[in-house]
């Protein structure tokens, strides 16, 4: 996963870490307990890209930043699998959420995504997200541009162009991206991509892993 940096000093570290402890210590005391369960978090999904059926059983929330080159590698090596297996069958419905941290540029895409929804709702949101995903450069540099947004946008079905860009230009649709990025920090999300499973956090975002989390909603 991506994961947010932070830098501190080496007492700073070594006070935190017996913070940890302490904090570790109660954590596995209450885990232990009969009963105990991991934590399930609740998103509002009103009004956010849909992928699938809304009928489904299972919701899957996924947390990412159309710049993150390991949210690239979950598009391209867990998506087919979990297309296949249970969003084309019916069984799982996803809801991509952004939460763009990695550069400006990273906001920029998110609001352009968000533009596109705005016109062509949910097919030409995942159409679009497609496209940036397949086109991500270096995470150092700044890529998603303005005019890179409006180029790849041409290849939405049936967007309208001028509409797209003044939607890019006046920023108008950064209240739904901070909206989402707002719920990420209230789940303590720290990483892209996170994969939440009917509010469950997975360990990890591999096929077999998240698969394995499915399977264990579904039954």
């Amino acid at each position: 996963m991506t994961r947010l940096n932070s830098k501190s000093s080496n007492r700073g570290v070594l006070v935190i870490a017996t913070l940890v402890a302490v904090i570790l210590i109660a954590v596995v005391a209450f885990a232990v307990r009969p009963g105990g369960s991991a934590t399930t978090k609740s998103f509002d999904l009103n009004g956010q890209p849909l992928l699938g059926q809304d009928s489904a059983k299972v919701t899957m929330v996924v947390f990412e930043d159309f710049k993150c080159p390991n949210c690239k590698n979950f598009e391209d090596n867990t998506m087919p699998t979990i297309q296949s297996k249970y969003i084309d069958t019916g069984k799982v419905k996803l809801y991509k959420l952004n939460f763009p941290f990695i550069g400006p540029d990273s906001t920029t895409a998110a609001e352009a995504a968000e533009c596109v929804y705005q016109q062509k709702q949910s097919a030409g949101y995942n159409q679009f997200a497609t496209l940036l995903f397949r086109a991500q450069g270096d995470e150092q540099t700044v890529w998603a541009t303005p005019a890179k947004l409006e180029e790849l946008g041409a290849y939405v079905d049936g967007l309208d162009a001028t509409t797209f860009k003044s939607c890019i230009d006046s920023n108008a649709t950064k209240s739904q991206v901070d909206a989402d990025t707002a719920q990420a920090n209230k789940a303590g999300v720290n990483a892209t991509p996170s994969v939440f499973v009917n509010g469950v956090l997975s360990k990890d975002y591999s096929p077999a892993t998240v698969s394995a989390i499915i399977d264990k909603a579904l039954q």
